[in-house]
């Protein structure tokens, strides 16, 4: 089981002071602010793309991404991630093995990575990522897991408790019982340290789901369905694309989630 992950001193909140304005009356407060800083991506020394991410979990981050943004299949073709701290920016070297490394020669393509963007880099809408169906999933999810789910997903959000401003994606069993959650700045990145730290933990996608604390994008669903994982739930509601993609990968997609309901927009729900 995830216990939780560790915060490097120099990704820890930073300490600012704003006001406070009640009553055209403004006080000073002392609050936290979360690091957003720009995280370097390079194969085989071969810069791919720059994400501004919160430094945090760069390991699992950069695993989810190289998945999602289909440069590997499964983890095990990473044969090794070095984290190089530099003044301006942090970079991460990944070592794929030799074949995947030919054939991500193949097909390189550059991206500049925006805290809200899923998408950066495409040049045309047809390079659009497609939906496909995902490899077989248990499909027997209960109302009674999601909604335990969404209600303890703030227990596992240290980063927010102290900045309140940065996004989340967890991993629960078919229970409801939150395994793993991830943190960043930008929703895409938080999913992407999910899957990450999902498949360095060989977990089963199958036996599963992913909760974000977000709303519901059509990058949300691509990401979830190339995991594998039966269903995504997300407390905000989801937008037209998302549900054609997921009723077109066969991916159960739950929105609106609260503690006492949710909205199913495509699949269903046992009782």
């Amino acid at each position: 089981m995830d216990t939780g992950p560790s915060l490097a001193p120099a990704c820890l909140p930073v300490p600012s002071t704003c006001w406070r304005y009640r009553d055209d009356d403004p006080l000073a407060r002392d609050t936290e602010v979360a690091v957003e800083w720009p995280v370097n991506i390079r194969y085989g020394s071969l810069p791919y793309a720059v994400m501004m991410a919160t430094p945090l979990d760069l390991e699992d981050f950069v695993t989810g991404f190289s998945l999602t943004e289909g440069i590997i299949e499964s983890a095990g073709e990473i044969r090794g991630i070095d984290i190089i701290a530099e003044p301006e920016a942090i970079t991460l070297e990944v070592n794929l093995a030799p074949d995947r490394f030919r054939t991500h020669l193949g097909r390189q393509r550059r991206l500049s990575g925006r805290t809200s963007c899923g998408v950066c880099g495409i040049e045309d809408a047809s390079q659009l990522p497609r939906a496909r169906p995902g490899p077989a999933r248990r499909a027997s999810l209960g109302a009674t897991a999601v909604a335990t789910a969404v209600a303890t997903i703030k227990n596992h959000q240290p980063l927010h408790g102290r900045t309140r401003s940065v996004h989340a994606a967890a991993w629960s069993d078919l229970d409801g019982r939150i395994l793993m959650a991830r943190e960043d700045v930008g929703r895409h990145n938080a999913l992407d340290k999910l899957i990450g730290a999902v498949l360095r933990a060989g977990l089963s996608p199958a036996e599963g789901f992913i909760v974000v604390t977000s709303r519901a994008s059509f990058e949300m669903v691509e990401k979830a369905s190339i995991l594998g994982a039966p269903a995504l739930v997300s407390v905000s509601a989801p937008t037209s694309l998302a549900i054609s993609r997921a009723q077109a990968s066969g991916l159960i997609l739950v929105s609106v989630a609260r503690d006492d309901g949710c909205e199913v927009f495509v699949g269903s729900l046992d009782g």
